[in-house]
């Protein structure tokens, strides 16, 4: 008994010193960088709010308390996460070819995405990005537009029939008009959200976006067990049930197709894209999964080509719809810009009703700057991590390999020093002679460097196809005050009211 006592008594004390003596180091290498003050072994954790409106003003709040030269810390129980809110130090991570690998916490994504092409790491993501560049060519994306028009087109009956003077929330007009195009491009499905926007898929999306979020925070439910037991763990295998059975089913169908002698993608079939200019005639067209499915080098799963799937539905959806929404509001809220963005549309488009073509989307010059000033304020994803494969040099400090390095780019775009009176939505920012002199590092919507986003091209085609059709057909009253928003910061930067607008029409 004794003997026993003894081995508890010193394997404890052995436990105690050790965790002492990490503690020391790590505060040695971490002590002197700013942050808020945390408690022994929870960190800052307990501080971290759950409701992501508060968080994100939370971590804004960080950025400008503690972020002045850049960098602040945050500890996720004994986790160190240093903060960068500056370009020169988002560099050192961004345009590095070792610090490739996204952050630990993404392996919260793995059960829904899998180690697709966001998750993934090493070689296996270039693997993927290499084979999936090419789904994202030029002409193929020609090959899309048709979808995007003609679900705007839907969208753009439902608005017609909510115009008049009387105010309603935008959001999910334009939310489902998003998912209605995603599912139609990457699957190859109607799932007419539009029309039923009581889908369970869709309200998994968000639910697992949102669990996701929370668990990233909480270092208690970081254990499976533990999140099974006090957490929503229930719920969250519910959504996941939900959200693979619809992808799987699909990809089933779409396999038996090709089995049944269904349309074969051939090596012209990008050419063949671009010569099937839209005329308004419904077609059979090519999506994203009918082209995994006819990849043949390298060969892939049913399992991986569902993570493929699964990830440009994710990554493709509310990304994009709420980049239009705040693009709706902010262009509404200043008669003059949308004073100026219809004329460059009535210039192109004159009296006719026509869709557009990508020649007419090149010509939208200042709607672009339109939509790259709104996601500078409010970045689709307002906060991403990457983990450091080797020690780094970063205003001073020796952050070592492992540490998570978080890119506050909410913080990041409102630099003054790139961007004077940060606030104020000025789409000039973006005309070619103001943009060309800026930090390259100091915009990054979309991520930069190696690894970023693949699908940019693509959304910012969906943004000015839907945003045009809502400009051409409307005179667009945003009715919220900017404070009234209340961004909130889950995975995905959306407004917590929603956005409300009266409609008048312009024809």
């Amino acid at each position: 008994m004794a003997a026993t006592l003894f081995v508890v008594v010193v394997t404890s004390i052995a436990i105690l010193v050790s965790w002492l003596y990490q503690s020391y180091k790590r505060n040695k290498i971490f002590g002197k960088i700013p942050g808020p003050a945390g408690l022994p072994i929870l960190g800052n954790a307990h501080q971290l709010e759950v409701d992501g409106t508060k968080f994100y003003d939370q971590i804004m709040s960080y950025s400008e308390e503690f972020g002045r030269k850049g960098i602040f810390m945050i500890w996720l129980g004994t986790k160190p996460m240093v903060c960068l809110a500056r370009a020169t130090d988002v560099e050192k991570l961004l345009n590095s070819s070792k610090h490739m690998d996204k952050s630990a916490e993404y392996r919260f994504l793995h059960p829904w995405l899998g180690t697709g092409l966001l998750t993934s790491t090493g070689a296996k993501w270039r693997s993927r990005r290499k084979m999936l560049t090419p789904t994202f060519h030029f002409k193929i994306l020609n090959d899309f537009l048709a979808v995007f028009n003609e679900q705007s087109d839907v969208m753009l009956s439902k608005l017609r029939k909510k115009a008049g003077p009387n105010s309603f929330n935008i959001f999910n007009d334009i939310t489902l008009c998003a998912l209605d195009i995603i599912c139609e491009t990457a699957m190859g499905r109607d799932v007419n959200a539009q029309s039923n926007s009581d889908s369970p898929y869709v309200n998994s999306v968000y639910k697992m976006s949102e669990m996701a979020l929370n668990r990233m925070k909480q270092p208690w439910h970081w254990p499976d067990i533990l999140y099974n037991l006090i957490g929503p763990g229930k719920e969250h295998d519910k959504c996941l049930r939900i959200l693979h059975g619809f992808t799987e089913k699909v990809i089933a169908e779409k396999q038996q197709e090709l089995l049944n002698g269904g349309p074969a993608v051939h090596e012209n079939s990008m050419d063949s894209a671009e010569e099937d200019h839209y005329v308004g005639t419904k077609k059979k067209r090519l999506a994203f999964l009918d082209m995994l499915l006819h990849m043949s080098e390298p060969s892939l799963t049913s399992e991986e080509i569902r993570e493929e799937v699964d990830t440009f539905m994710f990554e493709g959806h509310d990304t994009t719809a709420a980049g239009i929404n705040w693009a709706t509001y902010l262009i509404g809220a200043d008669q003059s810009i949308q004073e100026r963005l219809q004329n460059e549309l009535d210039s192109i488009f004159g009296d006719s009703e026509r869709y557009p073509t990508m020649e007419d989307l090149k010509d939208m010059k200042y709607l672009e700057c339109c939509i790259k000033e709104s996601l500078r304020l409010y970045p689709s994803v307002p906060l991403f991590g990457r983990t450091l494969t080797e020690d780094v040099v970063i205003d001073g400090f020796t952050i070592p390999k492992g540490t998570t390095g978080n890119l506050v780019v909410s913080a990041l775009h409102r630099d003054p020093e790139y961007f004077p009176d940060p606030d104020v939505y000025d789409p000039d920012r973006f005309s070619h002679s103001n943009a060309t002199t800026r930090h390259p590092y100091a915009y990054i919507p979309f991520s930069a460097g190696l690894r970023n986003c693949i699908g940019q091209r693509f959304a910012l085609l969906e943004e000015k196809v839907l945003l045009s059709t809502i400009f051409r057909n409307f005179r667009v009253e945003s009715l919220q005050k900017r404070d009234e928003l209340r961004p909130t910061g889950e995975l995905i930067l959306r407004p917590e009211n929603g956005i409300i607008v009266r409609l008048t029409p312009r024809k």
